[in-house]
């Protein structure tokens, strides 16, 4: 027996005890990971061997291995938390150095990078201007926090049931005000390229078996007269009126505004008059248009607005179906009897009063799945695509790791996707404190994914990964390695004894 075996095995249990203690001290650190001290025997070397004869000269650290089993999750309040559930690490940067992590407590920095408490940043795949995702070599990601610009609408979707069994309508011809003259009446709202809503109604007129003709209002006025009315605000002569009672309203002293209002009225009343004539109104009718008109002029303190709908009030011209529906005996929407026109419906909704947007919408108008059978008549789906501006509300990351950004008109876009690395041995990662890890030859290269996909875990917004250690199993190790400590200890001691019994020999 040699001092050599009790000092390796003091070293040993104490190297053992160093493990422990960090492993009990991080027992709340979030994703942090457990290591277990690993030995191996030692033996002296020989030139000749020594056969099965040869005493081992004590214990060595062979490696502290780190455990990378998965931590409990538990909930939290920030929606940047986020946890792994599963195999993978964060893959962060730190002034262009790449980390690797499991902690997911993030944050937004001033600039809006996704960060964790170092301010190490979260990489991912980012965005395109349309919301789509670019995937490539990962990037800082960064939260987009401005305003969704609107969208107009382009397209509208209507499935619908109309009965069969419905009788003509009891007056003719189709007016909008009078539902005596219609069937059915839908309603939704539709966007301008400025993002103003705007209230699209749809009227089913049966002219027939199976056959039913399309009418299109928009803000409670049908289509036909809402362009009619729309004609004074595109009028040449109507707009060099309009300008120089803005000319006389903002002038100091102001100007004549009564007599400007009254040009305004009479140039209007001409341009939209005129338009109600090539719409096919009779001479009385556009004779009412230009005494509305005139009289508009008349009210003191009027405004050019004010005038409009007065003017728009005495519009009565002939209304014009945007199309028709056709059904065959089994109740389906028949091409053949609606030929030659074709579904969809191209739609030009006039925009009246104008708001600085386009004068008109222009979308497509799709009946798909629409029937015509011996049951009430129902509205079964009514969509469409536009919407207006709306301000990031918040945000949260899905299993797959896209950032879904919720905003005040109702919609959502992504706004980036975390990716996750692994390596084919994550125990030759190094250490770097700061629950970082940094690959090395040992690790491997590592494997790039989005969550949830392949061999990588999903992730849990929202929530943390808690520390993977077992402090009962910690505290059983430590009163292990204690008595291992004192055992070599007592080796020691007894070689001392022996030899100190040879000392006193005489």
């Amino acid at each position: 027996m040699s001092f050599q075996q009790g000092l390796s095995g003091l070293n040993g249990a104490a190297k053992s005890l160093d493990v422990i203690g960090n492993n009990i001290a991080n027992a709340s650190t979030v994703g942090f990971k457990g290591s277990q001290a690993q030995f191996a025997d030692v033996y002296a070397n020989s030139l000749n061997g020594a056969g099965g004869n040869q005493a081992g000269i004590g214990v060595k650290v062979a490696q502290i291995a780190q455990q990378f089993t998965q931590g409990n999750i538990e909930s939290s309040n920030n929606p940047l938390d986020i946890a792994i559930n599963g195999a993978g690490f964060f893959r962060t940067d730190v002034n262009g150095d790449v980390q690797y992590s499991r902690n997911g407590q993030f944050s937004l920095d001033k600039n809006g990078f996704v960060v964790n408490a170092q301010g190490a940043k979260l990489t991912g795949y980012g965005v395109s201007e349309a919301g789509n995702i670019l995937t490539g070599s990962p990037i800082p990601l960064k939260i987009d926090n401005s305003d969704m610009n609107p969208l107009e609408t382009s397209r509208v979707d209507t499935k619908l049931n109309l009965d069969s069994r419905s009788p003509l309508p009891k007056t003719v011809p189709f007016d909008a005000t009078d539902p005596e003259t219609y069937n059915k009446q839908t309603s939704i709202d539709v966007f301008d390229s400025l993002g103003n809503s705007h209230v699209m109604s749809t009227y089913y007129v049966k002219t027939g078996p199976g056959a039913w003709d399309v009418y299109v209002g928009s803000d409670g006025v049908e289509m036909t007269n809402q362009a009619v009315a729309a004609a004074a605000q595109t009028d040449a002569a109507a707009g060099t009126a309009r300008d120089a009672f803005q000319t006389a309203a903002t002038s100091v002293p102001p100007g004549n505004m009564a007599a400007a209002a009254a040009a305004y009225a009479t140039a209007a009343g001409a341009a939209v008059a005129a338009a109600a004539g090539t719409a096919g109104a009779t001479p009385a009718q556009q004779t009412a248009i230009t005494t509305a008109a005139t009289s508009a002029g008349g009210i003191p303190g009027t405004t050019p607005a004010e005038i409009d709908k007065l003017i728009a009030a005495a519009v009565k011209v002939p209304a014009v179906s945007v199309g028709h529906l056709n059904f065959d005996v089994n109740g389906v929407l028949s091409n053949a009897a609606m030929a030659p026109q074709t579904l969809p419906l191209t739609i030009e909704l006039p925009v009246f009063p104008l708001t600085g947007a386009k004068p008109t919408i222009e979308f497509d108008l799709h009946f798909a799945g629409s029937t015509q059978y011996g049951d009430a008549t129902e509205e079964k789906l009514s969509s469409q695509d536009g919407y207006t501006a709306g301000s990031l509300q918040r945000f949260s990351a899905g299993p797959d790791g896209t950032i879904l950004g919720q905003y005040s008109n109702g919609e959502s876009r992504p706004l980036g996707q975390v990716v996750l690395a692994n390596f084919s041995n994550p125990n030759g990662l190094q250490p770097l404190g700061n629950n970082a890890w940094a690959q090395t030859p040992t690790s491997g290269s590592p494997l790039i994914g989005t969550p949830n996909s392949g061999s990588f875990g999903n992730l849990q917004a929202s929530a943390v990964e808690n520390s993977n250690v077992d402090l009962t199993a910690e505290l059983v190790n430590m009163i292990t390695a204690q008595r291992v400590y004192q055992a070599n200890a007592q080796t020691i001691k007894t070689q001392d004894s022996v030899l100190q019994t040879l000392v006193n020999l005489r």
